[in-house]
């Protein structure tokens, strides 16, 4: 598994300011975060996805291919870290794993 966070630099209220995402080996999202300016997060996984948050159905391009598009910030994080924010913002059914 692989852990991204990547800040996207948007002044849309619609749209999430920090994206954080579990990826398998073939980089396609198991679990993601995905955190608004107004303080509000979504997550889906493979068993759910809230009302605006979907896992992406196309496999997530290497972190230097999406920091080339200066409106995205991304990093590798560990997966303690990704666990961490999951545990904080996920919903308690969502932490059967």
């Amino acid at each position: 598994m692989e852990y991204i966070s990547v800040l996207w630099k948007n002044s849309s209220t619609s749209d999430p300011v920090r994206l954080v995402s579990e990826l398998d080996e073939q980089r396609y999202e198991r679990r993601k975060l995905e955190f608004y300016a107004d303080g509000t997060v979504g997550a889906a996984s493979d068993d759910f996805e809230d009302a605006r948050t979907r896992l992406g159905i196309v496999a997530v391009p290497a972190l230097s291919e999406i920091n080339e598009d200066t409106q995205f910030q991304g990093e590798a994080i560990t997966q303690a870290e990704f666990d961490e924010l999951w545990q904080q913002n996920a919903p308690p059914f969502a932490h059967r794993r």
